[in-house]
């Protein structure tokens, strides 16, 4: 009995949180997780909260409060890296944020006693590693993926890194960023408590501009310079961790420093790499066969086997290798490159280049028309009548034939939109 009145007493939770695109499909895992981070009644507020960030007034009006007690309960949950809370122009704004990346992360970023960072971490395990509804949601639906790969800068050339745009590079994200904190990594912290942990630094996790802020402000981020940043930047590098972080070129709000053996990204990578459930970098290494050893390090170091030895078809020498690589599984970090001794490994400009959405606005409204969740956007209070029935509507269009849908999402994935976004970023500053 009592299992039923907690899976009914989550279950508001569980639908408003699948209404954003990145969404957490219901388990008994899933509301075990719940119960640990969230009283009922934080859950039962929760679940009434806008998907747009909002103000403490809002929050009042929905929950039917006076605005003291609302700003307290908000001020409360930000504290405990429930939700972010940004200061901008003298207003204060709240959202919640996604599970992933979100206050899954976020629990586990710091040592902490408030929770059970063990139990959590155990069901963590048994939701995202061994059930798959999670991360096949996450990482395996729709076209654009919640984050992409950041180019291993070390190992480009110097002729060639002209053709680098700033947004791929993670230094220059944490030189323009306007916070920059640092915290444990979700992923090793995670396996840590369930044993299985590597031996790759914990305490580099980047968060960077309002979600730094807020993660910095209640300490579950570490506030650093930039220079410390990239000195961080630098141990990954020579720990060959991947850099994977948010997808998108404007604010950047994390990048992760990814092992291929506990991070999530890396995992969901190899479990479904044909699905691509990581946006790529626009770069491909390039195998100089004349030369190559057959050593097998850029095999070793590819987080996603994407690497393999073959016969290097050799009659004077039948044992010997040579490195081939997989372009469809490749995520293009350029790892390979810099760990190959003899530098036969080059990179390359992949065809077409991959595009990365603008901002986080940007993002979500792809990602929402490719799963189907546009009108959770369009029409964010669904507590009225007529906004349920315009939802639904829209929801009818957005299931309509697969061709019919991939055209609406490659006209909306456009400069008009970009340049719409833009537009409309302005107007809200005036």
């Amino acid at each position: 009995m009592t299992h039923h009145l907690m899976k009914s007493g989550y279950a508001a939770l569980t639908d408003r949180l699948n209404l954003f695109p990145q969404g957490a499909p219901p388990s008994d895992s899933l509301y075990k997780i719940l119960s640990i981070l969230f009283t009922p009644e934080d859950a039962a507020l929760l679940a009434l909260l806008p998907i747009k960030p909002f103000s403490a007034k809002r929050a009042a009006r929905i929950w039917k409060m006076k605005l003291s007690a609302a700003r307290n309960i908000l001020d409360n949950l930000s504290a405990r890296a429930i939700l972010i809370d940004i200061e901008e122009d003298g207003e204060q704004t709240y959202i919640l944020p996604p599970p992933m990346a979100g206050f899954f992360e976020f629990s586990l970023m710091r040592v902490r006693k408030d929770i059970d960072q063990k139990a959590l971490s155990e069901l963590f395990y048994q939701y995202l590693n061994v059930e798959e509804d999670f991360v096949k949601a996450l990482f395996a639906e729709g076209e654009t993926q919640l984050g992409r790969v950041f180019v291993h800068e070390p190992s480009l050339a110097s002729e060639f890194s002209l053709a680098v745009f700033d947004y791929e590079r993670a230094t220059e994200v944490i030189k323009t960023a306007s916070f920059r904190g640092i915290g444990i990594c979700y992923c090793r912290h995670k396996m840590q408590h369930l044993g299985r942990d590597c031996a790759a630094p914990q305490e580099i996790c980047m968060t960077f501009n309002t979600a730094a802020g807020s993660l910095i402000k209640h300490g579950h981020a570490r506030e650093v310079t930039a220079g410390e940043c990239l000195d961080l930047l630098a141990v990954a590098y020579e720990h060959k961790l991947v850099q994977f972080g948010s997808n998108i070129r404007e604010n950047v709000n994390f990048i992760c420093n990814c092992c291929g053996c506990c991070c999530e990204a890396m995992i969901a990578a190899r479990r479904f790499g044909l699905l691509h459930p990581v946006q790529t970098t626009n770069f491909l290494p390039v195998n100089q066969d004349e030369g190559c050893t057959g050593c097998g390090r850029c095999v070793s170091v590819c987080p996603v086997e994407a690497m393999s030895l073959i016969s290097a078809n050799n009659p004077h020498n039948p044992q010997a290798k040579k490195a081939r690589l997989r372009e469809e599984l490749c995520l293009g970090c350029g790892l390979c490159a810099s760990a190959c001794p003899k530098k036969r490994i080059t990179l390359k400009s992949r065809s077409p280049r991959v595009i990365t959405p603008l901002n986080s606005v940007h993002l979500a409204v792809v990602m929402a028309i490719e799963r189907g969740k546009l009108q959770n956007l369009i029409f964010d209070n669904q507590a009225l009548y007529r906004h349920r029935a315009m939802a639904a509507i829209l929801g009818v269009i957005l299931k309509l034939p697969p061709v019919q849908q991939a055209m609406a999402s490659r006209q909306l994935k456009s400069r008009y939109l970009e340049a719409l976004i833009r537009y409309m970023n302005r107007r809200e500053k005036k």
